[in-house]
């Protein structure tokens, strides 16, 4: 590879770090391919790594060769992609059997509203965190976003929401 292109965009040089791309896309691909054994993956994987090169390009030293620092980059996007694919599956899995989760589908398509009465009865935190998360559709994080705290205490807000829903229901039902 030609040093002059990996300098220049090193420094920050648009169309160098656009030949630099092109000069080892199919490396990435392949890399990505290799590892995750999935095309689709793979195409998801070498987008990510060129975002990341773009974001880290300055940062590269010298310290070991090109190919080898884009080999650990690349690694690194294919292991960040397979926690990725696992935490949602375990999610997927969890969600599947989360009664919360089952009555908010119900509810979406004009079903019982006794679980949504229930829910706007609790507490002002629990209340977001639940409409946050399965009315909405947002993500932990996401939630903690909005609602200005960490991850944890979403997930607190949840339990103890299902909690409480559970005994709200209960007497509902009897």
């Amino acid at each position: 590879m030609d040093a002059e292109i990996l300098q220049k965009a090193c420094a920050g040089d648009r169309d160098a770090f656009s030949a630099l791309i092109e000069a080892h896309y199919d490396f990435i691909h392949a890399v990505a391919w290799r590892w995750s054994g999935v095309a689709s993956d793979a195409e998801d994987i070498a987008q990510e790594v060129c975002i990341r090169l773009a974001r880290a390009v300055r940062g590269f030293r010298g310290n070991s060769s090109f190919r080898t620092w884009l080999y650990t980059l690349t690694l690194n996007a294919v292991r960040d992609h397979q926690r990725q694919t696992a935490r949602r599956s375990r999610d997927e899995k969890r969600l599947a059997t989360d009664p919360l989760y089952a009555a908010s589908s119900e509810c979406d398509d004009g079903g019982d509203d006794t679980l949504w009465t229930a829910v706007r009865s609790l507490p002002e935190k629990q209340r977001d965190a639940v409409l946050l998360v399965y009315a909405e559709g947002l993500s932990h994080a996401a939630a903690a976003d909005v609602l200005g705290c960490s991850e944890k205490t979403v997930s607190w807000h949840l339990h103890e929401a299902r909690k409480r829903l559970k005994d709200l229901l209960r007497k509902e039902a009897v």
